[in-house]
């Protein structure tokens, strides 16, 4: 039976991008270049790193590291790119930062990811 699409893990990733995607829009902060940009990039490529994830039938562990390691990208943005100021977008980057390593922490260890067999 396939579990594609059945994890919470990868549509809380995908949920936690588009909101990440969506916050300079939802604060009013699309004039600060840096901030909006940033999370309309990672985001972007939150949301589909989470969808990635959910399309396969059983989590390919690079693609939840690279979920993860976008995580962490996310959560140091704000000191990055010097939009700590911003507090809107720098504090809805500090918590996506964290769910995402958390929920790709979970998928790791909850789930037994795909592992592939020298032959």
């Amino acid at each position: 039976m396939s579990t594609a699409f059945r994890r919470w893990q990868d549509w809380a990733i995908m949920a936690i991008g588009v909101v990440v995607f969506a916050t300079p829009f939802v604060s009013g902060e699309t004039s600060n270049g840096n901030a909006a940009y940033s999370a309309y990039i990672l985001g972007a490529l939150v949301a589909a790193a989470g969808l990635l994830a959910a399309f396969m039938a059983s989590p390919s562990k690079y693609v939840v590291w690279i979920a993860a390691a976008l995580g962490v990208i996310l959560f140091f943005t704000p000191w990055l790119f010097g939009f700590t100021a911003v507090t809107g977008i720098s504090w809805v980057s500090w918590i996506a930062g964290v769910l995402v390593v958390g929920m790709s922490g979970i998928e790791l260890l909850v789930e037994s990811p795909q592992r592939t067999v020298a032959a």
